[in-house]
C-alpha cells in the first residue's frame, strides 16, 4: 500500500499543494513551524477523517477560508483509488473515488497509516484517556465494524448520562434507565472483546520487537484493565453477567452522581517489562522503547489483518531516539513500508535509507525544493 500523491487546498498553512511521492521514503526538511507536520496531519486526516492533533475540524481550516480540502491517490495490490476529505464548518464529508460516504466508518480503513510523533510516548506514560484514544484509532483502522459499534456506545452513553443526570436531580421512573443499560452493555462486551483480541495480536508482535531493541534483557507484556471482570472472563455470558452485575450494585450510586461510573469508557491497558509496569517504574530509555515496540507492531498487525503494509509517518521522531533504536526503526523502513518522515535536517544520519530518499524542502506552507540528493544536504563529495 503506498500513497502516490496529495493535494492540499485552504488546510492550515497550506492554501494550495500538490506533491507525489516516492514508493520507499520521503523526508520533509525544515525549520520549525513552517509546515511539515501539517503536511502529515492532512495525511492523517485523509486516512482517519481526524487529526490527531486537535478535535477541533475549525483548525484546520486556513484562516478566512470557508473549507480545507485535502486529496489523495492510493495505490494498492488490487490497484488504484481516489480519497478525499472537505472539511467546513457544517461537518466533514468523506469521498472513495468521488462517491460520499454516508458513514465514515465505510470510508476509514481504505488507507492504513502508522504515525509516530514524540507525544505517542505518552501512550506509554500518559492519561488512560490517550490510551483509550490509541485503541479506537487503531483497531479502527483494521475492524470498521468496530468503529460502528464505538459510535453507537457512545450515544447510548450520552443518553444514559444525561438521564442520570435527570435522575439525581428529579427523580422519576427508572424504566427507561434499565433500557438503556441493557443496550450498553451489548455493546460494551463486543468493545472489550475487540480491544481484547487487538491487545493480543499487538503484544504477539510488539514482544519480540522490544526483546530485540532491548538486546534479549526485557519483556513486554501488554494487560488489558477492567475493574468489571477478569481478562479469563472474555465469553459473551461471562462478561454480560459481570456487566449486569456490576450495574445493578452501582444504580444507586450511579444516580446519586449523575454518571456513568465504570464500562469501556474507563477502561485502560498496562505495559510491564520484566514483571513490572513500565508506565510507572520505567525509565525514559525503557518507555522510549515500549513506545517504539508499540508503533513497529502496529506495522506488522495491520499487514497481517488488511495483507499490505501501511504507510509509516515519522514526524520528528529521529532526533528523539539515540542510535540503537534509530537503526532498528530505519531498518523496519527499508524492508518494509513507504514512509514520509519530518525533520529539521538530515546531518548525522548516515543509515542508507535516508540516503536513498526523495527530499523535500518546506518553507512557510510551500515546497520550495524538491528531490534535492541526500549527498548535497549533507555535503558529501561526488564521485567524479
Amino acid at each position: 500500500m503506498r500513497l502516490d500523491s496529495v493535494r492540499l487546498s485552504h488546510y492550515r498553512n497550506y492554501e494550495s499543494l500538490e506533491l507525489s511521492f516516492s514508493e520507499k521514503t520521503n523526508v520533509l526538511i525544515g525549520e520549525n513551524a513552517q509546515g511539515k507536520t501539517n503536511l502529515l496531519e492532512a495525511i492523517y486526516v485523509l486516512a482517519l477523517a481526524k487529526s490527531h492533533r486537535t478535535t477541533h475540524d475549525k483548525e484546520l481550516i486556513q484562516w478566512d477560508a470557508e473549507t480545507a480540502r485535502v486529496e489523495g491517490r492510493i495505490h494498492k495490490r488490487r490497484g488504484s483509488h481516489s480519497q478525499e476529505i472537505v472539511i467546513s464548518s457544517r461537518g466533514k464529508k468523506a469521498r472513495l473515488n468521488h462517491l460520499e460516504q454516508r458513514r465514515l466508518s465505510d470510508y476509514v480503513g481504505a488507507l492504513n497509516i502508522v504515525l509516530f510523533a514524540p507525544e505517542d510516548l505518552h501512550i506509554v506514560k500518559g492519561s488512560p484517556q490517550i490510551r483509550r484514544r490509541f485503541l479506537d484509532m487503531e483497531i479502527g483502522q483494521v475492524s470498521p465494524v468496530y468503529l460502528h459499534e464505538l459510535s453507537q456506545y457512545l450515544k447510548v452513553l450520552k443518553q444514559r448520562n444525561a438521564l442520570l443526570k435527570q435522575l439525581s436531580i428529579k427523580g422519576g421512573d427508572e424504566t427507561f434507565l434499565d433500557v438503556l443499560t441493557e443496550q450498553m452493555i451489548t455493546l460494551a462486551v463486543k468493545i472489550v472483546q475487540r480491544r481484547h483480541h487487538f491487545i493480543a495480536q499487538l503484544e504477539k508482535w510488539a514482544r519480540p520487537i522490544h526483546e530485540g531493541i532491548s538486546r534479549g534483557q526485557e519483556k513486554l507484556v501488554l494487560i488489558y484493565r477492567s475493574d468489571t471482570f477478569s481478562n479469563d472472563l472474555l465469553d459473551v455470558e461471562g462478561m454480560t453477567a459481570s456487566y449486569t452485575q456490576k450495574f445493578g450494585k452501582m444504580k444507586t450510586n450511579e444516580i446519586r452522581r449523575g454518571v456513568t461510573l465504570f464500562g469501556p469508557h474507563r477502561d485502560d491497558f498496562e505495559m510491564e517489562v520484566n514483571g513490572r509496569n513500565v508506565q510507572t517504574y520505567g525509565s525514559q530509555g525503557q518507555q522510549r522503547t515500549a513506545a517504539l515496540s508499540l508503533k513497529l507492531a502496529e506495522i506488522e498487525l495491520i499487514h497481517e489483518e488488511v495483507g499490505e503494509y501501511p504507510l509509516l509517518l515519522l514526524d520528528d521522531v529521529l532526533s528523539e531516539l539515540d542510535d540503537h533504536r534509530q537503526t532498528h526503526l530505519l531498518d523496519t523502513m527499508q524492508q518494509k513500508v513507504q514512509t514520509i518522515l519530518t525533520t529539521t535536517s538530515v546531518d548525522g544520519i548516515a543509515h542508507e535509507t535516508i540516503k536513498q530518499a526523495k527530499l523535500f524542502h518546506v518553507k512557510q506552507g510551500a515546497v520550495i525544493l524538491e528531490e534535492t540528493s541526500y549527498k548535497e544536504i549533507v555535503g558529501e563529495k561526488t564521485d567524479e
